[in-house]
């Protein structure tokens, strides 16, 4: 049987997160949805299984540190990032307003600099080129900052209550939270990382569409699991292919990706990808005892995301730093 492949590229994930986008106003304006909690079912499915299989590699990737710091335990990579995880979450239940303040901006940098990098596949790596080389840390924070903005921009009522869904009950924080939105602060705001990301006019353009149209969690979901993990997962995908092969001559603005190569990422990916999702599902059968199971979703989706960002971006440094 023919080994069916295509041409992966950062124009055509554009054009096809532009249709994606354009598909799913077009249902929703002539009355094709569903109901909130099947909504939030679903856009839980799709994170679990299209968001998180991003970072399901991330142990392969800590087998490349514990190499690099000579560290022969297999052991320490996982008990490591398992505590990280465990401290972000008991950090968020003791100190909520601190920990979502500082998880937004961590995650503003990360999105920001995630896709500002086109993949491209070079000999025996994925060689990540910046699109605009003078881009810096300030700037990848304005870019990614548009996926933080936009719901507190468009939807703050919404926003703010998923907030206190995720235990962000703090006066003051709410307060001054209140006092951005009344002041236009927030959309001010947005409109200036909107300007900023205009270098990447269509995917700029369709998460300000996604978060003017849906619900914050919709959006969310429908760009961290069609844009930001996809574009992620082909550069995986391009370094398992390569490790085993090393066939790659010369740098090439497209990436080919065939059946095979996914058979291997999803067999690689699966265990943790299982294993997260059995995590994930478990808390909100505990929480749904004490809360609803659209809050119980909820508080899952974004306190269990954010234990997980951490170890994650701290893996990604440390690889970047290293020359992995």
């Amino acid at each position: 049987m023919k080994n069916i492949s295509f041409k992966y590229s950062n124009r055509v994930h554009n054009v096809f997160f532009l249709f994606l986008t354009c598909s799913l106003i077009g249902f929703s304006y002539i009355g094709i949805f569903l109901a909130e909690t099947s909504t939030n079912i679903f856009c839980l499915f799709l994170i679990l299984t299209v968001g998180t299989s991003h970072g399901s590699l991330d142990n392969w990737k800590g087998n490349k540190i514990l190499k690099v710091y000579k560290i022969k335990e297999g052991y320490i990579f996982y008990l490591t990032y398992v505590l990280i995880a465990i401290f972000i979450a008991i950090l968020w239940l003791l100190a909520p307003s601190f920990t979502l303040i500082f998880f937004l901006v961590i995650a503003s940098y990360h999105f920001g600099k995630e896709d500002s990098y086109i993949y491209y596949p070079l000999r025996e790596q994925t060689r990540p080129i910046l699109i605009h080389k003078k881009l810096n840390n300030l700037g990848f924070i304005l870019k990614g900052s548009i996926v933080v903005l936009a719901p507190l921009a468009l939807h703050f009522e919404e926003t703010l209550n998923i907030f206190e869904i995720l235990f962000v009950d703090n006066i003051n924080f709410l307060n001054i939270l209140i006092y951005f939105d009344e002041n236009n602060i927030f959309k001010t705001a947005f409109i200036v990382s909107t300007v900023f990301g205009l270098g990447w006019f269509i995917e700029t353009a369709c998460i300000a569409a996604l978060n003017y149209f849906f619900s914050p969690i919709v959006a969310f979901t429908v760009y961290f699991c069609f844009l930001h993990s996809v574009r992620h997962t082909v550069s995986l995908i391009v370094d398992l292919d390569n490790e085993k092969e090393k066939v790659e001559k010369k740098l090439r603005k497209w990436t080919q990706i065939n059946k095979s190569n996914i058979k291997m990422f999803i067999k690689k990916s699966l265990p943790l990808t299982l294993i997260t999702a059995v995590i994930f599902i478990f808390g909100v059968f505990l929480l749904t005892s004490y809360y609803g199971i659209n809050d119980s979703i909820l508080k899952v989706i974004f306190i269990g995301l954010a234990s997980l960002t951490f170890p994650h971006i701290l893996l990604e440094y440390l690889l970047e730093k290293n020359g992995k």
